[in-house]
């Protein structure tokens, strides 16, 4: 099974990019592994939020396929400690599904459309996170599970 990260738009800040750069080298020598970006709205400025959302949802949603698992990154979300996390991801890696996708929304979330299309929703923290903050924090914590799952001496306990 591949593993998709996907995101709405750039990462802004050169260290945000730097890390999610090395998570990323990191996860590929565990899983099939990309990071996906989907362009944002030009003219998100000028729109109201449930437009924005609206488009996006739309960009997210023209690139899934019927057999795709999408899990949402959503603070509405379930939540995990590390070890649980990694048995989650374990569980779903055995799956038949081709592509195990972690979408993280836009600035305002994700539309209707998108909510009922996902198979599973997670959140990071009970805290609120900007969506660029969130990109980093998962991928650490990916690569975290990766290595629980092989025993290694990443975690600690």
């Amino acid at each position: 099974m591949k593993v998709e990260c996907c995101w709405i738009g750039k990462t802004q800040e050169p260290y945000l990019e730097e890390g999610l750069r090395t998570y990323e080298k990191r996860l590929k020598h565990y899983l099939p592994f990309e990071v996906v970006l989907i362009s944002d709205i030009r003219s998100a400025g000028k729109c109201l939020p449930e437009e924005v959302k609206r488009q996006e949802g739309e960009r997210i949603l023209s690139r899934l396929k019927p057999e795709d698992y999408l899990v949402l990154l959503d603070e509405k979300g379930q939540s995990f400690p590390s070890v649980q996390f990694a048995r989650w991801m374990d569980q779903r890696m055995q799956m038949t599904h081709k592509r195990l996708i972690f979408q993280v929304g836009g600035a305002f979330g994700f539309s209707e459309e998108v909510y009922k299309r996902a198979n599973a929703k997670l959140s990071l923290s009970e805290m609120t996170f900007s969506h660029q903050m969130v990109r980093l924090f998962f991928l650490e914590q990916l690569y975290r599970a990766m290595t629980i799952l092989r025993n290694e001496p990443y975690h600690n306990e």
